[in-house]
């Protein structure tokens, strides 16, 4: 859950629907940092909803804690409703309801697996990131299924998921790839010189991403939050139906979504013709 967000109305919500029902209520731990005990720790089991109260962000957490048994999530807003979000936090009584009635359409998403190595696992909903640490310039050199694409020498490098090339990618320059497209997107980070496009590679493909770091170092971000993975060689797969979220419509493409947060609008010129359309008439 959230860590600031106000969650304990929802919160209070499901513990009496929990209890009414005889079933186990646990808190996962999660990547997000600072977050609040507000039930007794726990451990995911097969079978298992995971709820995530907060936004889109708490969701993405929640889908990387669900990961590892492929358990489904239900978003909870606490605040306004986002992307990944299935219910505002008033209607989460009904919303258990339906999903325990059976009464829900599971909407799969793509994570990408992060493999540095070591053997641990980890997984990407939205995008994994290598990111200059300090001055100077991060190399990181790119290549899908061992072919090599360009080694680019600036900020560094975002390697997403449809999902999440509407995010850090798409700030930085990279192509929105509608939801349920089998591929991801790999897009440079402010590169110095050269020319290296954001490339869409297919889902079937490895890429590796090897890095050379500058003097300060380089970080490495999943989703947005920093993780201890040390390279300097990834190699990431896309695992198309690696997580699931529970709906209760059609989901579309997503693009929907985008005009109503407004990352996507139309040109001046027609909204202004559409204006003087309504004035005419």
């Amino acid at each position: 859950m959230h860590p600031t967000r106000p969650v304990d109305r929802a919160l209070a919500t499901i513990v009496r629907w929990t209890e009414e029902r005889g079933v186990p209520l646990v808190q996962l731990a999660v990547d997000r940092g600072g977050g609040r005990s507000l039930v007794a720790a726990g451990t995911l089991e097969p079978g298992d909803l995971v709820l995530a109260l907060g936004g889109d962000g708490t969701v993405l957490s929640a889908l990387r804690a669900a990961a590892p048994r492929d358990a489904p999530v239900l978003g909870i807003a606490c605040g306004s409703l986002g992307a990944l979000s299935a219910v505002m936090a008033d209607d989460v009584a009904g919303a258990l309801d339906r999903v325990w009635a059976g009464d829900w359409t599971p909407r799969s998403l793509p994570a990408l697996a992060v493999d540095d190595g070591s053997g641990r696992a980890e997984w990407a909903a939205n995008d994994f990131v290598v990111v200059r640490r300090g001055a100077g310039q991060l190399v990181a050199e790119l290549s899908i299924d061992d072919e090599l694409y360009a080694r680019v020498a600036g900020d560094g490098l975002i390697v997403a998921t449809a999902l999440g090339s509407t995010a850090y990618s798409m700030a930085a320059g990279g192509p929105v790839l509608a939801a349920g497209t089998p591929a991801f997107v790999c897009t440079p980070l402010a590169m110095h010189g050269g020319s290296a496009p954001p490339l869409v590679a297919a889902a079937d493909a490895t890429a590796t991403v090897v890095v050379q770091p500058g003097f300060g170092g380089f970080d490495v971000e999943i989703d947005g939050h920093d993780h201890d993975l040390e390279g300097p060689r990834f190699a990431l797969t896309l695992h198309m139906d690696k997580l699931t979220l529970v709906t209760f419509g059609a989901s579309g493409r997503g693009l929907t979504g985008l005009r109503k947060r407004l990352l996507v609008f139309d040109s001046p010129r027609v909204l202004a013709r559409d204006e003087r359309g309504k004035r005419i008439s």
